[in-house]
């Protein structure tokens, strides 16, 4: 399909055999309904029907279209064997594959795809990884885990898998991963549910699930929409908005907040107004 017409000694020395068990061959095709033939002479050679079309029967013109572009979004995390499966199934299709689109999961200062793939491969082979984990308290541990599931939420990538470590699931944040390696040590898969959505990233047992409310003013518009769900989201008369989440109580946490710098005032609960008000106390001693 891809090379229109090739010669019967081209597939011979592919396939090693001899150039009779290639015709052979194509008199078995044509018999199972698959219309090849062969043309004598100068210019000739093995062709397909030119309107014969493989997955015509199998998928709709949509269908093929769909499957070519779930591959070039996949190919940002394995660019190399995607590409190939890409060109492969776009000579299958009769389809040229447009470069519409480009995703790229990294930010700024550190890549996934390296990690993507290789925690892939262990989770498609049942094998083992190892690596070293960076808590949310900056506390490093080494861990070992029968991974299950990658996972992507909000802007970040996760691995889910049974740490051997603790004994228990775990949600790993790709980003505090390093050293990581992929042993040759197997696991048999474990009757374990992975598709919660509400499971939160590796954290203390005790860290608590806050109701937060704060005011955000509208030079921060922009960003609203991007961070939090419609539903969550309440516009004031005066052009700010009300915002209401449920994040655990832990350094990400106050970070986010504090992000929004002047723009965002927390309304509830007291206990976050205490504690923001000390770190900008801190913050504010820095640069005096």
């Amino acid at each position: 399909m891809e090379q229109k017409t090739v010669t019967a000694k081209q597939l011979s020395t592919q396939f090693g055999v001899s150039q009779r068990t290639i015709y052979r061959d194509i008199d078995t095709l044509s018999i199972a309904g698959i219309p090849v033939y062969s043309e004598k002479g100068k210019g000739g050679g093995i062709r397909l029907l030119p309107e014969y079309v493989l997955s015509k029967s199998i998928l709709s013109e949509q269908e093929q279209q769909e499957i070519l572009s779930a591959l070039q979004v996949f190919s940002s995390v394995d660019s190399v064997k995607t590409s190939q499966a890409l060109k492969k199934l776009s000579a299958l299709f009769k389809k040229n594959a447009a470069d519409w689109l480009q995703v790229d999961f990294s930010d700024w200062n550190f890549s996934s795809s390296s990690y993507f793939n290789d925690l892939k491969n262990s989770i498609l082979e049942r094998r083992i990884a190892e690596f070293d984990y960076y808590g949310s308290s900056g506390e490093k541990t080494r861990r070992s885990i029968e991974p299950i599931q990658l996972w992507f939420k909000f802007r970040a990538w996760y691995i889910k898998g049974f740490c051997l470590t603790r004994q228990e699931m775990r949600t790993f944040k790709l980003t505090r991963i390093k050293n990581l390696k992929i042993t040759n040590k197997h696991f048999n898969t474990r009757d374990l549910s992975v598709t919660n959505p509400d499971v939160w990233p590796e954290k203390d047992k005790k860290q608590k699930i806050l109701s937060l409310k704060f005011k955000i003013d509208p030079e921060m518009s922009y960003r609203i929409f991007d961070e939090f769900d419609e539903s969550m989201i309440t516009k004031q008369s005066d052009g700010s908005y009300i915002v209401s989440a449920k994040w655990p109580e832990d350094y990400w946490m106050y970070g986010s907040l504090l992000a929004f710098g002047e723009h965002l005032e927390v309304l509830e609960p007291k206990s976050v107004r205490k504690v923001l008000k000390n770190k900008i106390t801190k913050i504010t001693k820095k640069y005096l």
